[in-house]
């Protein structure tokens, strides 16, 4: 079916997508969590303990500031993204060049910078500030850029789940076997045998994981394509300081998923984190760190695979809400685990389960969010909405990295310690910040989330529905009119068998009241659509209930098969056509099966509307009202202005 082809991406785009988010997320942990590992265990060690957690100090310090800093340009990189118009759409150029720059420079941190900060401690932070924000800022175009791409492979909120869940399986995996394999790998590439590996170790695995971000960068930007769809076309794009906070500020619903994603985000950075000086410094077991690494890949997978079957079964409240709890218990095991391996399996294990779940439930109300700002705001901001996710996500790795540098010098988990050299201090202080600060941040979350959270799924379609029969009028209402009246009257065919209906006695009040033009309706006998006159398929419902054309005789025409159909999401509706092709009339454009309609207990009204009929002066009916018609008789006779 072309309709799918046009809206749904195939199995080798999604295969693709999802090996991006493979790349960017073993990307985004070894920035996130292993960068200060090889900084606060490895790359300071000159001897003069001091000299070295000084510089651990202050590079984690940097690392945060700067972090927080580059939240503040995220929204603006959303917007630049919004604006740029290219051969290849708005978001592949920028999926290709921000992976490329940010690999290449993430690679350069893994190293001394040829023991600059031996020589010159003052030009080495100078030098590693300018190298880190500049990474950060291309990785978060291509953060941005990736993750912001779901709107325009589809608009319907199924198709977009089953995308990102591809999706997050990649993420799962990528970030996953990071863990997995970082220790190994490290040790294994090392010059020197230790328990820890050493500096070539390091660098050489990251330029293992940098070579995959930009490969799979580069797979993204060659291998999927954005689909041109009206409701994703602005009048003008949202420019300047204050209309950027302003788009922001007024989707209450975007505002109040980030706020609730914010505070969740923060405590499992944070937990997450510390997880490796766990094992590490207060069970002495760092090589067990592999053995959670590996159940979180596969419980990260089953966790996005359950994704779609628990979304159809409870509310996005009643998942989010039920993952943290889980998280919760999964902390409270935490606490009394002590050194018992099984134990902190289980506590770790229930503790990163939900996450996949979370993180899906809040990409799909943030990414619902930009059709529900759309129509209240009057225009289209998708990166600039879908940048607030990828800046909460740094926000909560900022604080982590920041605090995590700290707690491991207050704790003494710095070069050279081992779990015996820990202080009950030491511990005390490590597992206030490691269990009680994030389960604070998870409940907060929780009360957000569940009091202000409104757009669900099925007010989500009702907001679809509304965009494509009025967003066409709202960006261009100057194209697709009769251009030249060579005629006086032209005859309006029906486009399907069945008895005729005054369109004032639909019953809808926008169809009824002539908003979106006038027309007529038909009860059905039959369920095929064909094309009333030569035309061009101006656009093409995601739900497949309804098709726009724009006939060769200067009449647009929107064809509506029932009301309250977008409820069914395409179930029971087939297209044979795609936007922008030319039909001829008899030609067959959609198909439905009207007893699934029937079942659901909604009308199954066919409605026919002109939507430039202002651009006729009066309309006389050729049949009765009642009357039994065949498809392509003529039902109205329009008349032209002089």
């Amino acid at each position: 079916m072309q309709e799918e082809h046009n809206y749904k991406m195939g199995l080798g785009g999604r295969l693709i997508y999802g090996f991006g988010a493979f790349g960017n997320d073993a990307f985004y942990s070894i920035l996130s969590g292993y960068l200060i590992i090889f900084i606060t265990s490895h790359l300071f060690d000159t001897g003069n303990k001091a000299l070295d957690n000084r510089m651990v100090s202050l590079v984690t310090l940097i690392i945060m500031v700067l972090r927080i800093v580059e939240l503040f340009i995220d929204p603006f990189i959303g917007n630049a993204i919004d604006r740029t118009k290219t051969r290849w759409g708005h978001f592949r150029p920028w999926v290709v060049v921000g992976g490329t720059v940010s690999s290449i420079i993430l690679l350069l941190l893994f190293t001394n910078l040829g023991g600059l900060y031996a020589k010159n401690a003052m030009i080495y932070l100078v030098v590693f500030a300018i190298l880190y924000i500049t990474m950060d800022i291309f990785y978060s175009f291509k953060d941005v850029g990736f993750w912001s791409m779901l709107p325009s492979l589809t608009t319907d909120s199924r198709e977009r789940e089953k995308t990102a869940t591809f999706a997050r399986l990649g993420s799962a995996i990528g970030g996953g076997l990071v863990g997995v394999l970082v220790m190994p790998a490290v040790i294994f590439f090392s010059a020197k045998a230790t328990s820890t590996g050493d500096n070539r170790g390091w660098f050489i695995f990251a330029l293992i994981i940098c070579l995959i971000a930009l490969i799979s960068a580069w797979g993204v930007g060659l291998g999927t394509r954005e689909v041109d769809s009206d409701i994703r076309k602005n009048k003008q794009d949202t420019v300047g300081v204050m209309e950027i906070f302003k788009a922001l500020a007024k989707n209450d619903q975007l505002l109040w998923a980030a706020l609730a994603y914010l505070f969740y985000g923060v405590g499992i950075n944070i937990l997450g984190s510390l997880e490796v000086y766990y094992f590490t410094y207060i069970m002495g077991e760092p090589k067990s760190f592999s053995i959670l690494s590996i159940i979180n890949i596969f419980l990260g997978l089953i966790a996005a695979s359950l994704f779609p079957v628990l979304s159809k079964k409870f509310s996005r409240k009643g998942v989010f809400a039920g993952c943290l709890v889980f998280m919760l218990g999964g902390i409270a095991i935490f606490t009394i685990a002590g050194s018992n391996l099984w134990l902190v399996l289980l506590a770790a294990a229930m503790f990163g389960f939900p996450q996949q779940m979370v993180f899906l439930v809040v990409l799909m109300v943030i990414t619902d969010s930009v059709e529900y700002g759309q129509l209240k705001l009057g225009h289209r901001d998708e990166s600039l909405a879908l940048s607030v996710r990828p800046l909460i996500d740094k926000f909560g790795g900022a604080i982590s990295n920041g605090v995590v540098g700290q707690i491991a010098i207050i704790s003494g988990m710095t070069t050279g310690a081992t779990a015996s050299s820990i202080t009950a201090a030491g511990q005390l202080h490590f597992k206030l910040m490691m269990f009680a600060f994030p389960a604070l941040m998870l409940l907060i979350a929780i009360g957000i989330f569940s009091k202000q959270i409104f757009l669900t799924e099925e007010k989500h379609a009702e907001i679809v529905a509304e965009l494509e029969r009025t967003w066409r009028t709202k960006f261009d209402n100057t194209t697709d009119q009769v251009a030249e009246k060579v005629v006086t009257s032209l005859d309006l065919a029906t486009p399907i068998a069945g008895q005729v209906i005054p369109l004032a006695q639909v019953n809808d009040p926008t169809f009824a009241a002539g908003t979106l033009g006038d027309g007529f309706a038909i009860k059905p006998s039959d369920g095929r659509i064909l094309a009333p006159f030569d035309a061009t398929v101006r656009q093409v419902f995601t739900t497949r209930h309804a098709v726009g054309l724009v006939g060769d005789n200067g009449i647009d025409l929107l064809i509506h098969i029932g009301l309250g159909t977008v409820k069914l999401r395409g179930t029971g509706f087939i297209s044979y056509v795609e936007e922008g092709q030319h039909v001829q009339k008899g030609d067959e454009l959609l198909e439905f099966w009207d007893p699934t309609i029937k079942q659901a207990g909604l009308d199954d009204t066919v409605i026919m509307t002109v939507t430039n009929s202002t651009e006729f002066t009066m309309m006389d009916w050729l049949v009765k009202p009642g009357q039994a018609v065949k498809a392509t008789d003529n039902i109205l006779q329009l008349h032209t202005k002089a």
